[in-house]
């Protein structure tokens, strides 16, 4: 392998990593508040990908106008699906929460392939973003430098948000002890609903930029990347948002350097999340970053 396309196999690795990271942040988010995988979280992903791929190619919205109302409408169905399938049972077992998002997964999935059908419908093309830019040896889509920028200041922004805002410190707060946070006078349904509104923001912006470079968009399109941004964010340690990145950024590298170094496997390409964290797991059972939790009894 030469060092051109060595240089170029981690410049795309970046971009991939980059993208499960934006998708990881709300997994992360929601369980470090409610101890619940929302696995609804990844077809949600896909839900931002048809608000936007019919507000350009139905409607005929200017692209601009289509991305805002796009991060909105997807920021109202999170906050939608906490209000209607998880509010209800919080006081329930963590086993009925559980259910609840699996069974939310589906309806998704479902409603998608009954409203829109099953066929892949092609997301707008963007050439200013997909033509090739040639530096030296390197042939890079603008995209792929767009999609680390994007996600590192958004990451920057989340992270004010979370350690200098009120709304910050009512979510950390929540996260710490919901029982006594609550008794503190934190409204904590809002604090809650504020955080599947924001994780689910950050999934809309990475369903955007995902279209640009994957132009196809059907309903499960959000199952393989959801489970690989789980693991992602369970690798890095669930409930920590800079683990989540981390953890995006090794998956994304490693799958990437993986089909480079090894064409023979890309077949098992998927693969790839499932074996790094069990290795991961394995030494480190709350992940690179994560803290171990003390059970109060």
């Amino acid at each position: 392998m030469t060092l051109s396309t060595f240089l170029q196999q981690l410049i795309n690795g970046l971009s991939l990593g980059s993208l499960y990271a934006l998708i990881a942040i709300g997994y992360t988010m929601v369980y470090g508040i409610l101890k619940l995988i929302n696995f609804a979280h990844g077809d949600i992903f896909m839900m931002a990908a048809y608000f936007a791929y019919f507000g350009i190619s139905v409607f005929f919205l200017p692209w601009y106008v289509t991305f805002i109302i796009t991060i909105l409408l997807t920021m109202l169905l999170g906050a939608g699906i906490e209000r209607m399938a998880y509010r209800p049972l919080r006081e329930a077992p963590k086993t009925s929460l559980l259910i609840s998002a699996i069974g939310v997964s589906f309806l998704l999935e479902n409603l998608a392939t009954y409203l829109f059908s099953g066929k892949p419908q092609a997301f707008p093309e963007f050439p200013v973003m997909t033509t090739p830019i040639f530096v030296g040896g390197l042939s890079i889509q603008p995209v792929s430098i767009v999609i680390p920028i994007v996600a590192f200041f958004l990451m920057t922004v989340l992270l004010f948000i979370i350690n200098k805002t009120k709304v910050g410190m009512a979510m950390r707060a929540v996260s710490v002890d919901y029982d006594t946070a609550k008794l503190m006078g934190i409204k904590i349904d809002n604090v809650i609903s504020s955080t599947f509104a924001i994780g689910s923001g950050l999934a809309a912006v990475g369903a955007l930029l995902w279209c640009m470079k994957y132009p196809s968009v059907l309903p499960l399109m959000g199952v393989v990347p959801g489970l690989k941004c789980f693991i992602a964010a369970v690798i890095g340690g669930i409930g920590n948002v800079k683990g989540a990145v981390l953890g995006g950024l090794i998956l994304g590298f490693s799958e990437v350097l993986m089909v480079a170094f090894f064409p023979s496997l890309t077949g098992y390409r998927d693969a790839v999340a499932f074996i790094i964290l069990i290795i991961i797991l394995l030494f480190l059972p709350n992940g690179i970053l994560g803290k171990k939790q003390v059970e109060k009894v």
